[in-house]
């Protein structure tokens, strides 16, 4: 895998009137890399991700510093260029499926829309039998009667891998994922997890995924940044972060993560979670 980044940012974001919620943020991610954003509420990871797609300054807020992708600068190209990134180079799933989605709208429409919006003059078309394979992309029923179904008729998994396959829909090269297993159950989570890393392995595309759940991010990303107070206070590999954490805020956030009561092996697909389990 080319290590080179595919984006690689330092950014100080604010809004009028309050302290800087980013303050010179670094990260990097390189191509087919998978790499997690940890904090709590309100230490600026949904801000770095609107920063990133330059969606900050339509909420009234400004982003200051560089953002690299692709050999471009994104904070010093034209709005007009910016809307050819979003959606078609950089896709983005946020965290309440079923509010992000047209109520209005049947899942078909709503795939068809996210494909024309962001298509290129040099993209095929998109019908009937690319949304099928788009829906069993994402492990969703690939029949025409799921493609006429509301987003009220979905269950909150379903509504997530929707959104995930509209996110995907142009291939991107980078995903940004904000909180996207917050709303689900443990089982559902887990199932959202291992689709992540798979897309990433079919599609050569990097993530960041975006979460304030340690153990989840450990899971599935190669390297972890740990953001605190809109500062990335410390970013490393996975194992490193679990293993060796070097900043005490790192420490407090792996000893809140719960322990289980017994010794348990971990998936043998998942052997991060050992790094998690209690001696």
């Amino acid at each position: 895998m080319d290590r080179s980044p595919l984006i690689s940012t330092r950014v100080t974001a604010s809004y009028p009137g309050r302290p800087a919620v980013l303050c010179d943020a670094t990260l990097d991610i390189a191509p087919g890399e998978i790499v997690g954003l940890v904090g709590e509420s309100g230490s600026g990871k949904s801000t770095m991700a609107l920063a990133l797609l330059r969606l900050l300054q339509h909420r009234g807020g400004s982003v200051q510093g560089e953002i690299q992708f692709g050999g471009r600068n994104l904070l010093e190209i034209s709005e007009r260029e910016m809307r050819r990134v979003r959606g078609r180079e950089i896709g983005l799933v946020l965290q309440s499926p079923i509010a992000s989605l047209n109520p209005a709208m049947r899942i078909g429409g709503q795939l068809r829309e996210a494909w024309r919006t962001h298509r290129d003059r040099h993209a095929g078309p998109f019908g009937r039998t690319e949304a099928m394979e788009l829906l069993d992309r994402v492990s969703l029923p690939a029949d025409e009667e799921f493609l006429h179904r509301y987003p009220r008729q979905l269950s909150v998994g379903q509504a997530q891998r929707v959104l995930l396959a509209m996110a995907i829909v142009h291939r991107p090269r980078l995903l940004l994922a904000d909180e996207p297993t917050s709303a689900l159950d443990a089982v559902t989570q887990s199932e959202i997890l291992k689709l992540f890393s798979r897309l990433n392995s079919e599609l050569n595309m990097s993530v960041l995924f975006i979460s304030h759940d340690l153990l989840s991010v450990g899971s599935i990303c190669e390297r972890v940044a740990i953001l605190s107070e809109g500062r990335v206070i410390e970013f490393n590999s996975t194992e490193n972060i679990f293993r060796h954490p070097s900043h005490p805020y790192t420490r407090a956030l792996i000893a809140a993560i719960p322990r289980l009561p017994v010794k348990l092996s971990p998936p043998a697909d998942s052997e991060e979670y050992e790094w998690a389990v209690a001696d």
